[in-house]
């Protein structure tokens, strides 16, 4: 059931804020439901036209949908062939919130968990399938998937390609049958580069971050909220790396830390916050492993495991040794749910879901080897957040996808290039290149 909320007019477009009502657990369909959140945006000029519907679905997990003003990046391509649907995916944005008021509210940390595991791909496809039938009248749509969206994307490939017309992936080609630690195996070699590559390109950085983690493995240091800056936060900062402009950004994110007395400067400390707080994303923090688990495996805080594979990435070391001091990436640690005062009521949770080894399958391999529904998938050649190898190795593996391997664009290329990449994904799927 939807309720229509309202609709407003920004340059360019006409705006309408749906509201729809979904069980939290679709396996129960008679039991407790939640709220989602999803956003139509039509061209101004075509708003009573007849146009078929693209969902896009956001990275993350935990991250609300886009909130554009008028025709903005990609979504100007969009709007000249679909009546765009972009979708908080449950628990984010608009969609009923998880906060740690709310999961305190369900009970203690069993129960908690529980609900939490209500909040992978699986889950999204299903909310999104509800609203399918509610707005296209049961008509297949288009799908865009950027990044974790991509994932989902394939999850509904996997679980209802009926409801399916076309899907473009972004960013987010998963590995169908690797778990978390084959994940953070592949992907800390390539944090390492980045790191290696930002010291080429701002040589200056290196003594500069060398001096930072010298003063914070001697001194005491408290980021705006009241949680300690450690040298394994600051070093987290490197996710940075994985976006177009990110070095330069963390160039300049550096350039003054010290204040006159020798102290991290307050600019710096309030600069360096929304980098490190998971105050503004909790969710992502919590299910970012649940989200790579495979069938009967636990996770087990695998980003701490594997990183004792690489011990470069160990600070206090490269303080002892001369080393450079490495950045870390897309990474999510133990220490972080015991730090941040924005996780730290999770903790409990967080730590049964990194236990649990029940999760259902995402994939089906038998049934996208078969698939029949026209994909296209962009692959980021340097990308730091998703492996190109488990995304070609994936693109092989679904029946008639077709794949554009470039290394003219980072991670975030869909929001950076315009509508090429759409525009060229689109194409793609129509035969057109």
């Amino acid at each position: 059931m939807s309720t229509f909320r309202s609709t407003f007019r920004h340059p360019g477009t006409v705006v309408t804020d749906h509201v729809f009502t979904v069980p939290l657990d679709h396996s129960r369909p008679d039991g407790d439901t939640i709220e989602v959140f999803a956003r139509e945006v039509v061209a101004a000029t075509r708003q009573d036209a007849d146009l078929p519907w693209l969902l896009f679905l956001q990275g993350g997990p935990g991250m609300a949908a886009p909130r554009p003003v008028g025709r903005q990046a990609w979504l100007d391509r969009a709007l000249d062939d679909y009546r765009v649907l972009l979708l908080d995916q449950r628990g984010t944005g608009l969609s009923s919130p998880i906060t740690a008021r709310s999961l305190a509210s369900l009970g203690p940390a069993s129960a908690q968990a529980d609900y939490l595991a209500c909040f992978r791909a699986d889950s999204i496809v299903a909310d999104a399938e509800l609203i399918r039938r509610e707005l296209a009248g049961g008509a297949p749509w288009s799908v865009l998937g950027q990044s974790f969206g991509g994932f989902c994307a394939v999850t509904y490939l996997s679980r209802h390609p009926e409801g399916l017309r076309e899907v473009m992936i972004t960013g987010g080609l998963p590995g169908l049958e690797s778990c978390a630690d084959d994940w953070y195996r592949l992907t800390y070699p390539v944090v390492a580069e980045r790191t290696a590559g930002h010291y080429r390109r701002y040589p200056g950085d290196a003594d500069l971050v060398r001096r930072i983690a010298i003063h914070l493995a001697t001194n005491d240091e408290w980021l705006p909220d009241g949680s300690p800056l450690t040298l394994e936060a600051f070093q987290s900062i490197g996710t940075m790396l994985g976006q177009s402009d990110g070095s330069h950004r963390l160039h300049y994110l550096l350039e003054n830390p010290f204040d006159a007395d020798g102290d991290l400067s307050d600019a710096f400390l309030a600069g360096l916050y929304p980098r490190i707080s998971f105050a503004a994303a909790p969710l992502y923090a919590v299910l970012h492993e649940a989200c790579l688990a495979n069938e009967g495996k636990a996770t087990r805080w695998a980003a701490g495991r594997i990183r004792s594979e690489y011990p470069g990435f160990d600070g206090r070391e490269a303080l002892a040794s001369g080393s450079p001091v490495l950045f870390t990436g897309e990474m999510i640690y133990h220490w972080m749910v015991t730090r941040d005062p924005a996780l730290a009521p999770l903790r409990e949770a967080a730590e049964l879901l990194a236990e649990r080894g029940d999760w259902p399958p995402l994939y089906d391999p038998a049934r996208l080897a078969a698939n029949q529904v026209p994909v296209a998938a962009a692959i980021y050649y340097h990308d730091m957040y998703v492996p190109r190898r488990l995304s070609v190795r994936t693109a092989a593996a679904i029946g008639g996808l077709r794949s554009w391997i470039t290394s003219a664009y980072e991670h975030d290329g869909l929001r950076t290039s315009g509508g090429t990449i759409l525009d060229r994904l689109i194409a793609m799927n129509r035969g057109e290149v």
